[in-house]
């Protein structure tokens, strides 16, 4: 019997070149810990509860719907998901950027 729980070639591939053939595996996972880090620095912003924190808050709602919108449109047209993790870590680096400024 196959084991199905095994990687296939292009995955191992991917997991040890960070190739970005079929889903970008090493990629998503940077952008995991890329994102933990802005949650970090985004709950320590909302923490102060003045008026910044509260512009944050309204500002990471409207990030996500757009991001959401842009990933969805993006592959709608076409876009490998690596493409999608790629435009998403950018905006996870601007918004990591903007928050270690203050």
């Amino acid at each position: 019997m196959p084991d199905h729980h095994s990687f296939s070639v292009l995955d191992r591939h991917a997991v040890l070149s960070g190739s970005d053939n079929g889903f970008p595996w090493y990629a998503g996972a940077m952008l995991a810990v890329e994102a933990s880090e802005v949650v970090r620095l985004r709950c320590e912003k909302l923490s102060h509860g003045d008026e910044a924190a509260g512009h944050e808050a309204v500002l990471m709602v409207s990030e996500k719907v757009a991001a959401a919108l842009e990933a969805f449109a993006s592959l709608l047209s076409g876009a490998t998901p690596a493409a999608v993790v790629q435009r998403y870590r950018e905006h996870v680096a601007a918004n990591a950027k903007r928050l270690s400024a203050n």
